[in-house]
């Protein structure tokens, strides 16, 4: 499919609308290049099911029940009811289950029980048995009502839907991590990510996740795959990092999972590159448990160029940030960054993704060996080209002038954010020698975030980027500040329902940042016009300077691990929505007509073989549907 025939904007329902994204040059990379994707497209769709079953213990037997009702029903497919159902399944699909992948409360169906059991019968017959258990955790709201809840006060563990424990407390899983640290130890691994802790018969234990444990049947279809990329692979380091991770999944040893994070953040020649496994912990209360993910990517070469010109000079971003010198890096290694285009998407990265990812997370390999840092230039692409002309600029930014500033800035200085933030926000600072890289708890994803956002806003108006050639001169900036500040004070808001909080860890980062820079200056506040609130920058140099003492103090909270500061900051300024201002964004928002979360379908992969049934070349289809490409994995890629 040729650029000027793609078209990005695919379905719509819920509040989801899906996107697709386009494998930019594909087509020019070498026959090696696209056998070592497709492998690693394989081994990104199989991880999906341990997804599932991470995000609630239910979720796999509610997704499967309603694709047989789905697929098989042969009833009144145009009946309110079944479109209810139908829109419920699309929404489990998306969200890798039954709660929403960003405010984390579980769906309500609009449709009946008595429905839901009428058409099931219809499908598997009248012996409902086997289905029993379900039905309460589908319709009953106080029966696991949330996946992950971070409510100050409350057993956050208890209180979690997510699949990561089973009857133990907070307190326990604390309890039993902390007994296992040793504090002087200068390579510890990453305690709890790779495990479901349990307690049987009084006693506590991990139920390891690898390939001779649980989720074993889908790791081992996993190794197969990466086993034929590794075959493929461009270079012998990229094939040795390969090597490492299948020996981690052989054994879910962590041990190997620090040693592959190593290898793997010291490759650098490979065009292609990949993540695949148990990985961020923002699914977790605690911080603790790796959701499994996948994302296969090749570098966008020409892009590259900007994100290189950053890493080059990631020194001199470290030695210039207003944070107290003792929490700098005395030097920085390793630190890497690329532009990509994204070619599968998998488990905890689809539908919904991130634009930006900057791994290894474990603070000491950072330290020692760097990082690696990518901006995924075609998602990116795809959003801006499906935002074209949505009047959403229009309707919520104060004025004209500021409009005709974000349109000639916007889009660059969000992907210079992005790469800032990834690159050298999430690289930058240390801890403080004998801290607990746990020590924040249920705040810490607020904290890293709000940091790692911090670290670009400041750097995205200083004078070093107009000379590196990043910015194109210094208004640039100013369109970035605004945005961020209208979105962390009003429009993320839209991502809410009325009468609840803020609670995923991105939008608390937003809003910690605007609100304490709104409460501790002049710089920013919220006008009136015309019956409409907005947000007014008065001064952006002095926004500047507001940013950098929330850094210092970000910093200072996670390089000592001031678990009691983290806590004031984000409850004071990152969970309460103003219920008036909530209304009235929401009222505007829906005149709008748009949905405020996108996610993305995956492009078809398939190999070209000659008669010996080697792969000749691999061809690309944009064309699949959604329902097709979700039942489509549900039946290729599903062992659990």
């Amino acid at each position: 499919m040729q650029a000027e025939g793609f078209n990005y904007s695919d379905e719509r329902f819920a509040d989801i609308q899906l996107l697709r994204y386009r494998l930019n040059g594909f087509e020019n990379l070498t026959l090696q290049q696209k056998r070592l994707i497709y492998f690693l497209s394989e081994a990104t769709l199989w991880g999906r099911d341990i997804t599932f079953d991470q995000f609630g213990k239910y979720n796999l037997g509610i997704r499967k029940m309603l694709e047989q009702i789905y697929v098989r029903f042969e009833g009144d497919r145009e009946r309110s009811d079944f479109k209810a159902l139908e829109t419920y399944l699309k929404r489990v699909w998306f969200s890798n289950g039954i709660y929403h992948h960003y405010g984390c409360e579980k769906f309500e169906p609009g449709f009946s029980e008595e429905y839901l059991r009428e058409v099931l019968a219809s499908v598997v017959g009248e012996d409902l048995g086997a289905y029993e258990q379900l039905f309460p955790v589908i319709f009953n709201p106080e029966m696991l009502p949330k996946r992950v809840n971070k409510a100050d006060g409350a057993d956050v563990v208890e209180t979690s839907a997510c699949n990561f424990y089973e009857n133990v407390s907070q307190q326990e899983v604390e309890d039993f991590y902390g007994a296992m640290k040793d504090a002087d130890d200068p390579e510890p691994i990453s305690y709890g990510l790779n495990s479901t802790l349990v307690k049987r018969d009084g006693q506590l234990q991990e139920e390891k996740w690898f390939a001779g444990g649980k989720y074993g049947a889908v790791i081992r279809k996993i190794i197969y795959w990466l086993r034929k990329a590794m075959d493929v692979a461009e270079n012998e380091q990229q094939r040795t990092y390969i090597c490492t991770l299948i020996r981690y999944y052989e054994t879910g040893d962590l041990r190997l999972f620090n040693q592959y994070c190593i290898e793997w953040v010291s490759e650098h020649e490979s065009r292609v590159d990949f993540i695949n496994g148990f990985i961020e912990v923002y699914g977790d209360p605690l911080g603790l448990k790796g959701s499994w993910e996948g994302i296969v990517e090749y570098k966008d070469l020409e892009a590259t160029r900007r994100t290189q010109l950053i890493s080059d000079n990631a020194q001199w971003f470290e030695d210039h940030s207003p944070v107290d010198p003792r929490f700098r890096k005395p030097e920085v290694k390793g630190v890497t960054a690329n532009v990509i285009c994204a070619a599968m998407l998998g488990g905890d990265e689809y539908p919904s993704t991130a634009i930006g990812i900057n791994l290894p997370n474990a603070d000491w390999i950072r330290a020692e060996h760097g990082s690696k840092s990518v901006t995924i230039g075609n998602l990116t692409e795809a959003y801006n080209k499906a935002a074209r002309g949505n009047g959403f600029r229009e309707e919520f930014v104060i004025d004209a002038e500021t409009i005709a500033l974000i349109d000639k800035y916007g889009d660059v200085c969000d992907d210079l954010h992005t790469d800032l933030h990834e690159c050298l926000g999430h690289g930058s600072g240390q801890l403080l020698p004998g801290v607990d890289p746990d020590a924040l708890k249920n705040y810490g994803n607020t904290i890293e975030e709000a940091r790692a956002d911090l670290f670009g806003l400041y750097y995205i108006a200083d004078d070093k980027l107009v000379e590196l050639g990043l910015t194109p001169d210094k208004e640039a900036y100013k369109s970035q500040y605004y945005t961020y500040m209208m979105n962390g004070l009003m429009t993320q808001l839209t991502r809410i329902k009325p009468g609840h909080q803020i609670e995923e860890a991105h939008m608390r980062n937003r809003a910690l940042i605007a609100r304490w820079c709104m409460e501790h200056g002049d710089a920013i506040e919220l006008v009136k016009r015309d019956g409409k609130t907005f947000v007014s920058i008065t001064d952006y140099e002095a926004l500047r300077h507001l940013i950098a003492r929330l850094l210092a103090e970000i910093q200072r909270i996670k390089s000592e691990g001031d678990f009691e500061a983290a806590r004031q900051l984000v409850e004071k300024y990152a969970v309460k929505v103003d219920a008036h201002l909530h209304e009235e964004i929401l009222s505007r928002y829906a005149k709008l007509d748009l949905a405020p979360y996108k996610g993305f379908l995956n492009p078809v992969m398939t190999p070209v073989t000659d008669e010996q049934g080697e792969i000749t070349d691999v061809t690309l289809d944009y064309t699949e549907g959604y329902a097709d490409q979700m039942l489509r994995y549900s039946r290729d890629y599903s062992l659990l």
